[in-house]
């Protein structure tokens, strides 16, 4: 599932792209994907321009120029592409989007979903997530806060969207690792100097994963090279059995919450 660098990645080609836009047609071959009656849909959204495009945790927000809202969540297997027929992926489309210069394309969209909503819906949908890891509000001293109070192991804590959006099952290992920690570790039993390790490790793995395009390995346009670019650079994330690129031990693969968790055995601690 696209986490907080692939989603920014999309929000930056995104706004690259249509920003300033007319939407001048849709499609949708599959009515589950959107909201409202596809006829409804078509007719609210042409002739409407985007604005501007807004992540918020996994979520993509276009904003209209009527003020309404399209809310987009990719979920397990979703993913965009913006170009023509004649270059887009071989993938089922479900929704989509027609610009003067080309069309945005929402393909596997079986669990995610493009939504219609007013301001206050949006909202009223987004109103349980936590806070951003970029946030500059959310502080060390908040951030420790925030997660002090936890009980669970720091796998389950930061994939919860409600204390922190965005992140999910690859960058949590990935922000353990960099933290010396194992992913299995208990909340509580986090030593004192391991929390200033985990903040920072935060925003370094996020920040170098959004640099290098994130792990979507779809191209965005014809011409991006860009996105993916991370796939290489996982540490431990699914790489069961493999080298530690610290230390050479094997890569060990663990289940917690029935979530899958990787982690290096020698170079991450148990608390």
């Amino acid at each position: 599932m696209p986490e907080w660098p692939e989603m920014e990645t999309y929000r930056v080609m995104l706004s690259e792209r249509i920003v300033g836009e007319t939407i001048i047609g849709t499609e949708v071959t599959r009515d589950k994907s959107i909201n409202v009656p596809v006829d409804r849909f078509n007719d609210e959204l042409k002739g409407r321009s985007i604005w501007y495009v807004e992540r918020r945790g996994k979520y993509i927000l276009f904003h209209l120029d009527n003020g309404r809202r399209l809310l987009l969540h990719l979920m397990l297997g979703g993913l965009m592409y913006f170009g023509t027929d004649e270059d887009r992926p071989s993938r089922s489309i479900q929704v989509t989007l027609k610009f003067p210069q080309g069309n945005l394309y929402f393909m596997g969209l079986r669990l995610g979903f493009l939504h219609l909503l007013t301001v206050k819906e949006v909202e009223a949908k987004l109103s349980s997530l936590g806070p951003e890891p970029m946030d500059k509000r959310l502080t060390f001293e908040r951030f420790r806060a925030l997660l002090q109070t936890k009980r669970g192991t720091i796998k389950s804590t930061f994939v919860d969207q409600q204390v922190i959006a965005g992140i999910g099952n690859s960058y949590v290992d990935e922000i353990a690792f960099a933290a010396g920690i194992r992913p299995t570790a208990k909340i509580p039993e986090i030593a004192e100097e391991t929390w200033e390790r985990l903040y920072t490790a935060m925003h370094s793995v996020l920040r170098e994963a959004a640099s290098s395009g994130g792990y979507i390995e779809h191209p965005f346009t014809k011409d991006d090279l860009l996105t993916g670019g991370y796939n290489e650079r996982f540490h431990v994330y699914d790489r069961e059995g493999e080298p530690c690129l610290k230390c050479g031990n094997p890569i060990i693969k663990t289940e917690i919450s029935s979530r899958k968790a990787f982690y290096c055995p020698v170079c991450q601690k148990e608390h």
